[in-house]
């Protein structure tokens, strides 16, 4: 598995990470507990969580228990050294927290209550999950309008949360930052004010992409690369799209749309013609689909760590036979052709 840096931390992490949003739902703990030893064996030393998982569905009783399910597997395996863990705060939804989200006042008391969660001393990556001014995340680009924002505020937020995670770096409870569903406006702005104030640098933007949902190609792109911001992309295989098992109608019996039968957002009149084009290629090459969409990732021009998840270890065990395939020039050429016939199918 390839290593790369996380950002400028001097952190090295392997270019897949394990997330684990359906952690103690769709995923019971015993299986849970297996993927992280299977990922660690396969050369992932990267888990990614979130203060608002475990998913699908998504409850306030339920918040944080996919934390608490990695904690028991850090306190039963002895294995901390071993793994870099990701996890978030989050912002504003009522599922958690009443939706009061995150600012200066509480972040460390947050920051508190995941290590507590986690069974641990410390978090290699703090994100937080979602700006709170806004976001054109989640299928909300169709309709988004900033103007509304204000611009003194916002950096009153960025600066007040930088003091405190700078305080929270100090004392050993975090080692880098991160942002998730972050724009490239927002990104500079957290890069320039972390560096002014001598505060945790912005070292990943866990943001969504895939070969159905390319956003990151633009803007973001340019920021990946001129400022070393690692590119920690979620749902690379587009909700279980890029898989093909919900071609023809088909929704498998515990799987993903059985829960949110639209996927958030994903499933469209345009999205099913866009996978059989995709489906097309990976067949014309002798590949699986997920397997080239996986791969695909790591065939961009900016740094890129895909954030794999399964439901259960079998299904883990199929995506990690790619773990190290390669896509020849003759398939990215394929498959840029379809993404100039489907540019943004949902």
């Amino acid at each position: 598995m390839k290593q790369i840096e996380l950002g400028r931390t001097g952190i090295e992490v392997s270019d897949w990470c394990l997330g684990t949003m359906t952690f103690t739902t769709q995923t019971p703990d015993a299986d849970a507990h297996r993927q992280i030893d299977m990922a660690l064996e396969a050369g992932i030393n990267f888990l990614d969580t979130a203060e608002m998982y475990p998913v699908n569905p998504l409850r306030k009783a339920t918040v944080g228990d996919c934390e608490k399910c990695i904690g028991n597997w850090l306190a039963a395996s002895g294995r901390r050294a071993e793994v870099v863990i990701a996890t978030k705060a989050g912002a504003d939804t009522p599922m958690i927290r009443g939706g009061e989200g995150f600012g200066p006042d509480n972040i460390l008391d947050l920051l508190d209550d995941n290590l507590r969660r986690l069974g641990t001393d410390y978090i290699d990556l703090y994100q937080l999950h979602w700006p709170m001014r806004g976001s054109y995340a989640f299928r909300q680009n169709w309709t988004f309008d900033p103007s509304g924002q204000d611009r003194e505020r916002t950096m009153d937020h960025m600066r007040g949360m930088l003091e405190k995670l700078k305080q929270a770096q100090r004392a050993g409870k975090i080692r880098a930052f991160g942002l998730s569903n972050e724009s490239a406006w927002g990104t500079t702005k957290w890069i320039d004010t972390a560096e002014e104030i001598g505060a945790p640098r912005v070292a990943s933007v866990q943001n969504e992409y895939s070969l159905l949902y390319r956003l990151y190609d633009t803007d973001m792109a340019e920021v990946s690369v001129n400022e070393d911001v690692l590119c920690f992309s979620f749902s690379p295989l587009a909700a279980g799209l890029l898989t093909g098992k919900y071609q023809g109608g088909a929704i498998p019996e515990g799987s993903r749309r059985t829960f949110v039968n639209n996927l958030g957002g994903r499933v469209t009149e345009q999205v099913f013609p866009a996978i059989d084009a995709y489906q097309a290629v990976a067949d014309k090459h002798g590949l699986t689909l997920p397997h080239m969409a996986l791969a695909w990732q790591r065939s961009r021009p900016f740094p890129v760590c895909a954030i794999i998840g399964a439901s259960t270890s079998a299904q883990l065990a199929d995506l990690l036979e790619a773990r190290d395939l390669t896509l020849s020039s003759e398939v990215l050429e394929d498959i840029d052709r379809v993404h100039r016939a489907h540019p943004m199918p949902y």
